[in-house]
């Protein structure tokens, strides 16, 4: 990590510090009981980041449906049975 983590309390007292630094083109790493929590990185750097990201991401649910391969006419049907054949 380079830059020493804030530890949480420390992040609060100093949020505008934090921010200035983000800003400033340094991700700010901040810790909670000890542990690493979260990154706090300018907007700008965040829309870099998660721009690459949608690159990678599987198209929605819709998108793929609309992309399947269509029956082709003439092909094979299936038939439903009407409402009297139907066993329930």
């Amino acid at each position: 990590m380079g830059v020493r983590p804030w530890l949480l309390q420390d992040a609060k007292a100093q949020f505008s510090a934090l921010v200035d630094a983000a800003l400033n083109g340094q991700p700010q790493h901040v810790t909670r009981r000890g542990k690493a929590a979260v990154v706090v990185v300018s907007e700008v750097e965040y829309a870099r980041l998660s721009q690459g990201s949608r690159a990678n991401v599987a198209p929605d649910f819709i998108s793929h449906l609309l992309s399947m391969p269509r029956r082709p006419r003439g092909g094979a049907q299936r038939s439903l049975p009407s409402d009297n054949q139907r066993v329930l």
